[in-house]
């Protein structure tokens, strides 16, 4: 392992000079899968405002491309953990190059506060699912319009005997697929997470490699590779991934290992905060922030006005959505619904969810008294009959709490958190669950 930590090394705003580059010379004591951690910023950064958006870096390792990094987390240094793929044991040359054509051109000078280099040498747990993590190739035209990007990605390893790595991707929004305003009410954010690869061994002993293609079809990965990792490319508007594709820049996301054993996938935004502020802050780039927006208009209110809500259970035949109560002026409580009236923006998945709705300004997370739930029967599918009302039915078995974002964009601590069975028919009346007073101060 070797880093290096320094007050500020500036890279110019535009033009070429030799502090736009930064060469950082290393040894690796042993060989392996490295991991680059860059600690940097860029001073004028704010990727929610047009011609500051962020400033692109161009990475090579010993004088060959490795990949770009987009430093789009504001002008505070923050971290950010690159895949160089494997490197033999000795010393290197990462070399950081601002890419003027493609920076923000406001975004002024770039600062580097720390770097290191980590190599995981084959046998330890790290290597094993970093050795198999994709690169990405950007969709032609995002980048240059700094539309989603893909920030942050994890891997799950599924229990025996499956045992796979499955890799997810967090990408800061989605050009196609679900309206703005339906991805806050049904998922609790307007992000888009999408599984991209799977890798693991088949009962037979061959080695099983899948994508998620066009139109979410799984389909067996046959593509190259960057010395064991499989390349991907970006192929949808809404973030579908294809195993060929032009050369555009591409990313080395290294990936972390995660658990979501009775939590949503959106738990991994929680645990990396920073995910919710770039979400926010390309919402207003983009003018998709209207704070009285209405249902079926494509735009939300502030996204620090929604209660954020998550829960476990399953769906049968049925689709769900939560009433979130307030407490209001004189002491009366209000229900605020995360599907505000649209069929559209109902919960339609089993597992942990999320849902939200905006709650009026200046509605704080302790004016949140309760939550209900209701059930409704699912429309019927192509070519299916229409199913008799109450045939949908919602069995709900946690309540994983409720939250606001604070005034930096910062999940707060879930208050009303239950676990159980409650279970309610299709059509009926909404059924409240029942959160022990106390549920408010835990965790």
């Amino acid at each position: 392992m070797t880093a290096f930590t320094v007050a500020a090394i500036l890279f110019l705003a535009a033009g070429a000079h030799p502090s736009s580059r930064l060469d950082h010379r290393f040894i690796l004591p042993v060989g392996g899968e490295a991991v680059a951690s860059i600690t940097a910023g860029c001073d004028r950064c704010d990727w929610g405002l047009a011609g500051r958006e962020a400033v692109v870096v161009r990475v090579t390792v010993d004088g060959d491309y490795s990949q770009h990094l987009i430093l789009a987390r504001g002008a505070s240094p923050a971290s950010y953990r690159l895949m160089l793929g494997r490197l033999a044991a000795g010393p290197h040359r990462l070399t950081l190059e601002r890419d003027t054509e493609r920076s923000s051109r406001d975004a002024g000078a770039i600062k580097v506060q720390a770097l290191s280099v980590h190599a995981f040498r084959e046998g330890t747990p790290e290597h094993e699912w970093l050795s198999h993590a994709p690169f990405l190739y950007a969709r032609p035209g995002t980048v240059e319009r700094f539309s989603d990007l893909p920030v942050m990605m994890w891997v799950e390893r599924t229990p025996p005997p499956a045992d796979d790595f499955r890799y997810t991707v967090i990408f800061t929004h989605e050009d196609g697929g679900t309206p703005t305003d339906r991805l806050m009410a049904t998922w609790g954010r307007t992000t888009d997470i999408e599984f991209v690869y799977s890798t693991g061994r088949a009962p037979d002993g061959v080695i099983r490699e899948e994508i998620q293609g066009k139109n979410h079809e799984i389909l067996p990965f046959r593509g190259r590779r960057f010395g064991a990792h499989p390349l991907l490319w970006v192929a949808t508007d809404n973030n579908m991934v294809a195993d060929s594709g032009p050369e555009t820049i591409r990313f080395g996301l290294a990936p972390e290992l995660v658990s979501l054993e009775n939590v949503s996938r959106e738990a991994v935004m929680d645990a990396n905060p920073w995910t919710y502020s770039v979400m926010s802050a390309e919402l207003r780039r983009e003018g998709r922030l209207d704070p009285a927006a209405k249902p079926g208009s494509a735009k939300v209110p502030d996204s620090r006005r929604f209660a954020y809500l998550e829960g476990c259970g399953e769906l049968d035949r049925a689709t769900a959505a939560f009433d979130v109560a307030i407490r209001a002026g004189g002491g009366a409580t209000e229900w605020h619904a995360t599907d505000r009236g649209d069929p559209r923006f109902r919960i339609a998945r089993s597992g942990c969810f999320r849902a939200a709705v905006p709650l009026p300004p200046g509605t704080t997370v302790g004016m949140i008294t309760g939550v209900r739930m209701r059930a409704f029967t699912r429309p019927p599918r192509e070519d299916e009959p229409a199913l008799p009302p109450g045939t949908g039915r919602v069995t709900l078995q946690r309540l994983n709490g409720v939250f606001m974002l604070d005034q930096r964009y910062r999940p707060g601590t879930p208050r009303l958190r239950w676990a159980g069975t409650i279970e309610t028919r299709g059509e009926a009346e909404a059924v409240r669950v029942p959160v022990p007073p106390s549920a408010g101060r835990t965790r």
